[in-house]
Formats: structure tokens, sequence, C-alpha cells
């Protein structure tokens, strides 16, 4: 694998390397599964032609036109004077690789149960989520082809990876040696079952979280979402003080009832502050669609039976939506926790782990200071205030507080908050500005400071 990894590196197959020899046409095609610009563009089989089409691309390769690195690397085959990947093998954005099953394309056979799928745009979600604070102990829990690894291995002083498949621990160690990452303790086993007893800093999964009547994938099915549920309330018990979790997850909007209060009642006995972001939901057939082709089920026999047979599983638990999201947790030590659970479907500042702890510490903040009167607020840096209204009319009809920064929520508001963000600089206590804002903007009436809580909860004001 050094061997192998030196050689990589040396032919630019790194993911800056493979978008410039690409370019951004075959790029787009490849992201919709289409191969014929790629391979245009690599028919010269240099040195790193040969790499993407040998590892991305899945296609064979004239034996002649490769390495000995390659040849020897245990993780091809040759048939003929033809050499095709037995892995799929790709740079990653931390300067790593990983290596997974091959690609899965319309055509292909089916599946195999143990799939061991690649990293992708859920993988990266994550890894853009999780807090970028150092760590002593970290955990990725159902570690797959070991992408997480790659992003904690900076910031953890030591790392054990998970995963119910052998196959995945056997293709994840592969990664972390192509990527030079050593000292990762990788465990078998389901769930919380390989590290019973054990606490961590930081725990990150990217899980099977999908919904439905179940196919045989390891990788990505769990029946309902009763598996996130049992998840989320199994972790505090591996969490140290002050330990935060990031997941991904899926939740059902079942008819009759509130999908707040569902994913909400699932952390409210917990004991941790926790923070829910839906960040899309789709209705049945949507969701459907989506996991039969990433399956690579369109065009096959069984297609239209699987479809209907999922939309039944559906129907009988009136399913009326599947949300995607992700779910937060730290462990605060307090006797009042607190649960925010809401819908951000607007683009956000990337990574959300530059600021994630500070998001957390407002919600907590938020919900337990005791006596706002005297509390000391500063307005947040970036916020705009947005004001729409009749030409020539004195007053807005509408007046709105944007952030252009971090999570960029924006909010309706009255005159008096908008008032006091223009003036709230950590100097004065907010009663007395708000008695001073209610004189010149108000009707004299005193607003309750108590409605500025989810104002601060939102990071529209710091305290």
């Amino acid at each position: 694998m050094e061997r192998l990894r030196h050689h990589l590196l040396e032919t630019d197959y790194t993911i800056d390397g493979v978008r410039e020899r690409l370019g951004s046409m075959a790029a787009s095609a490849l992201a919709r599964e289409e191969l014929v610009p790629a391979l245009r563009a690599t028919a010269d089989l240099d040195p790193l032609a040969a790499s993407i089409r040998l590892w991305w691309l899945g296609v064979p390769v004239p034996a002649a036109s490769l390495a000995p690195e390659v040849l020897d690397s245990g993780l091809v085959r040759a048939d003929g004077d033809q050499v095709s990947a037995t892995v799929h093998l790709q740079p990653w954005e931390t300067g790593g690789y990983l290596v997974s099953d091959r690609k899965v394309r319309p055509g292909d056979p089916a599946l195999r149960p143990d799939h061991v799928v690649g990293a992708g745009g859920a993988s990266a979600n994550l890894a853009q989520l999780a807090t970028r604070r150092p760590v002593g102990r970290a955990l990725d829990l159902g570690t797959g082809c070991g992408v997480q690894v790659l992003h904690l291995a900076g910031r953890a002083e030591h790392i054990v990876a998970t995963d119910v498949n052998p196959r995945a621990v056997e293709l994840a160690r592969l990664s972390w040696e192509l990527s030079g990452i050593s000292g990762v303790e990788a465990r078998t086993g389901s769930m919380y079952e390989p590290v019973e007893d054990e606490l961590f800093d930081l725990i990150v999964s990217n899980p099977p979280f999908v919904i439905g009547p179940g196919g045989g994938l390891t990788y990505r099915e769990a029946g309902g979402d009763g598996f996130c549920r049992d998840l989320v309330r199994r972790t505090p018990g591996h969490l140290n003080p002050d330990g935060q979790a990031h997941f991904l997850a899926n939740w059902l909007h079942v008819e009759g009832e509130d999908w707040h209060d569902r994913v909400g009642g699932w952390l409210r006995e917990t004991g941790c502050d926790a923070w829910v972001v839906q960040r899309d939901v789709q209705d049945p057939a949507e969701y459907v669609e989506l996991w039969l082709r990433d399956a690579a089920e369109q065009g096959t026999k069984a297609y239209a039976e699987h479809y209907d047979r999922w939309l039944a599983w559906f129907d009988e638990r009136k399913v009326e939506g599947i949300g995607f999201g992700w779910i937060t947790m730290r462990n605060s030590g307090t006797l009042d926790p607190v649960v925010r659970v809401e819908h951000l479907d607007q683009p956000v500042s990337l990574p959300v782990g530059d600021y994630v702890d500070s998001v957390l510490d407002a919600i907590a903040t938020a919900h337990r200071v005791k006596e706002l009167d005297t509390a000391l607020l500063r307005t947040a840096d970036g916020l705009l205030d947005e004001r729409v209204g009749l030409p020539g009319a004195e007053d807005p009809i509408r007046i709105v507080l944007r952030q252009t920064q971090g999570l960029r929520r924006s909010r309706e508001v009255g005159t008096v908050e908008a008032a006091l963000a223009g003036v709230c600089d950590g100097e004065l206590a907010l009663g007395p500005l708000l008695n001073v804002i209610a004189e010149l903007v108000g009707d004299g009436e005193i607003p309750d400071s108590d409605a500025v809580r989810p104002l601060i909860a939102e990071g529209y004001f710091l305290l």
C-alpha cells in the first residue's frame, strides 16, 4: 500500500489532478453516471489517465499502461492483456484515499449484501458538520470505507472505528494505509456493542438510515427510523462530559403526527443538549426513486415490483414524507437540557463544524439565562436589516434581520427588535436599552426582555 500510495501521488491521482484532467463537462457527466466524456478525456492512457480509468471509472486498462506498483497491489485482476480493478479507489479532499467496492451503474449485477459503498455527498456532509475542536478519544460508528477517520485523524489523539460489516472494516484499513494513517483501532460489531462501557469526546456516524421494507443492503438499510432513534438514545452512555455526537439521519413524517415531536421525542430523555436540523423532505415516491437509483435498479425487471412494495410499506404506516438532516448532541451535564428541532433549507456556510460549538452555546444560553434585563448583548457580525415598504411611506411593511454568516437564518421582526440590533454593542444592559427604544420607536410600552430569547438562540444577538 505504501508503494501504491507514492505512485498515486507521483501521477497526480488526487482530487485536483482528476478535476483538472477531466474538466467540468466530463465531471458533470460523471455525476449523472455518464462515462463517455470522461473516457474521451482519458483516451491518451498516460499514467494519470490510466489511473482514472482503472480506479475511478472502473473500466479495463491495458496492462502495458500500468506501473508495477499497480499490478502488484493485490487490488486488480488480469484478463489477458487487460487489467481491471477489484475495488473503487478514489482520492479524497483530505489528501488521502478511500477504498470501497466498485461503483454500481445501470446494467451491472445486483449489489452483494455486504457491499461497501464509497464516499459521497452524505459522507462530506457529516465531515462538514463535526466540531473542529481537538479531542482525546473519537469514535467513528459505522465507518464504512473509513472516510470519517480521514477527517478525524488530524484532531483526535485516539480513534476507534466500528462497523457491523467485516468487509467494510477490511476495506477501511486499506483506505487508512493508503492515506498514511496509522493507530486506528478497528472493531466489528453492531451499534455500540464493540465499545461497551467506553466513553468518547466525539462520536460521528453516518448510519444505515434508509427507511423501507429492507432489501438486504447492510450499508444503508435498517428498516424504519427506529435504528436512528435507538442510536440517539444509547449515545449519552458513551459520551464524556462535554462530549459531542454528530449523526446523519432520516425520519418519517406520519399522518397526524408532527415530525418535530417525533424526532424531538428521541432526544428529550437523553439528558443531553441537542440540535436537530431537517435539510430536506421528500414525498414517498421521490424517496423510493432516489434509493432505487442508488442501487442501480432502474431498468431492471424487479424495479416496478420493488417500487410498488416500498410504497405499500409506506402506505401501511401512513407515511406522508421522509425527512433528511443531522442530529448533534452535547453532554452538557445539566439537569435542564435543551432540545432544538428546526427545518433549514437555505445554503449555510461550510464547514458547519467551524461554528457548531457556538450554535450549541447560543441555544443553551437562551434557554438557561435567568435575568435577561441585566444581560449585556451585542449584535452578531454580518447581520443585515432589510426593509420592504411602499414608495414614499414613512414606515416599512416588513423588516427582516438576515444573517450573512454561519447558518444564514432570516427572521421577520418588529421595529423594537430592529432598533435593538442597531444599538447592541455589549456596553449597556438589555433592560435599559429596551426602555429607551420603547420611548423612541414604540408606543411607550416596555417590551418583555424574554421576547429576545429566540433571537439569542438563533444567533442574532450574542451574550
